[in-house]
């Protein structure tokens, strides 16, 4: 079966694994610090701090960003529910702007027209949550002079974006955002199994988070009392493991590899859906790189008049499984309930979502079998 993503794991991978099972440490250990070290070297970023999954970094950096009450958190309704979700955790309000109809990321212009729609109402806005949707980067220096105009905290959810790069810069996430999250699920562009980071420049941000991620216990060396712990703050186990940082390691080593042959299956998938007619693949910048986590494509079911399960079910006779990315937020029937949201709210978003299929997308498929997904999806829309 050809599903729409999966992990590489290879001997490397396993005996990094290995070698941490043989050692003192399974849990928390050095294998956690070497890793957030190699984060932060590869992304430039001062400080990492990696956690049990992306939807714990989010909820930290809220935390560590003083999200409360009344604050609203603006965001993406176009992304997993991690984001928003975050944002309830911590007792915020998430407020949702429209996608870009072109690169799918959150759509800068209606983001202006809502900051200033809600300073009318005198509302606090806290921060903006920017997702790098299927890893295009977001227009970051417009977002950097939006923060800081309006004093708002900007968090990058870069979690689809791992090895991206924004204006030939790979390090980019750190020097414009706040906060920047990863996540490393299975699926993602490299894997701990499940797990995720938070990285940041502000020192203080980090110390919160690190706090935070383990009870918000401060273990001091005491040679009186070794025994003795302090709980500083109410906290989470939101811990990760010196086994999984020893795959992340092991990973991380080779993302460069993983984001270029990423990009070989896109400008397969590119080439042959370029028929405005009846696809839309994503916009990109001439000087970013994608980082491809998934491949979004856009077909005109209206126009062929077939639905969009049809094309599921003829593919899965293929053994080959589509996704959908996603779901809008605030469709959902606990944002309806709560929220009051209804289709119509943002149509972008909507059309999007009726559009979306994500195509298969993992390091070890084969350029012969993207060739076969091609001919047979144009065999389905055009047929």
């Amino acid at each position: 079966m050809i599903t729409y993503g999966k992990q590489y794991i290879d001997k490397s991978d396993k005996n990094a694994v290995l070698q941490a099972l043989k050692g003192n440490f399974i849990t928390q250990g050095p294998k956690v610090n070497e890793f957030e070290k190699l984060i932060s070297l590869v992304f430039g970023s001062k400080y990492s701090c990696a956690v049990s999954n992306g939807t714990a970094g989010l909820h930290l950096a809220g935390l560590a960003l003083g999200w409360k009450k009344n604050d609203i958190i603006l965001c993406s309704p176009i992304s997993f529910l991690a984001a928003s979700n975050a944002a309830i955790y911590c007792g915020a309000t998430p407020s949702f702007v429209d996608i870009d109809k072109s690169n799918f990321n959150i759509d800068i212009n209606k983001l202006k027209t809502k900051i200033i729609s809600l300073k009318k109402k005198r509302k606090k806005i806290k921060s903006i949550v920017a997702t790098d949707f299927a890893g295009n980067p977001c227009r970051w220096q417009e977002l950097k002079q939006i923060s800081k105009k309006y004093n708002i905290t900007l968090i990058n959810d870069n979690c689809h974006a791992l090895g991206a790069k924004y204006r030939n810069k790979k390090s980019y996430a750190s020097s414009f955002a706040d906060v920047v999250v990863h996540s490393y699920h299975a699926v993602k562009n490299i894997t701990t199994a499940e797990g995720g980071a938070v990285l940041t420049n502000n020192k203080r941000i980090y110390e919160k988070v690190k706090l935070l991620r383990s009870h918000g216990v401060i273990k001091k060396n005491n040679i009186k009392e070794p025994w003795n712990y302090n709980m500083q703050l109410l906290g989470y186990n939101y811990r990760i493991s010196d086994i999984q940082c020893s795959l992340g390691t092991s990973q991380l080593k080779k993302l460069k590899l993983f984001v270029k042959k990423r990009n070989e299956i896109a400008n397969i998938y590119k080439k042959n859906f370029h028929d405005r007619n009846y696809f839309r693949t994503q916009e990109i910048h001439k000087n970013d790189l994608h980082g491809y986590h998934i491949f979004p494509l856009l077909i005109n079911f209206k126009k062929i008049k077939k639905e969009k399960w049809k094309l599921f079910r003829f593919l899965m006779k293929h053994n080959i499984k589509l996704q959908v990315h996603y779901n809008p937020i605030h469709l959902q029937p606990y944002y309806k309930k709560k929220y009051g949201f209804k289709k119509g709210d943002f149509p972008v978003a909507e059309k999007f979502f009726d559009s979306e299929v994500s195509l298969p997308m993992y390091y070890d498929l084969s350029l012969k079998n993207v060739r076969r997904i091609c001919q047979l999806i144009n065999s389905f829309v055009l047929g």
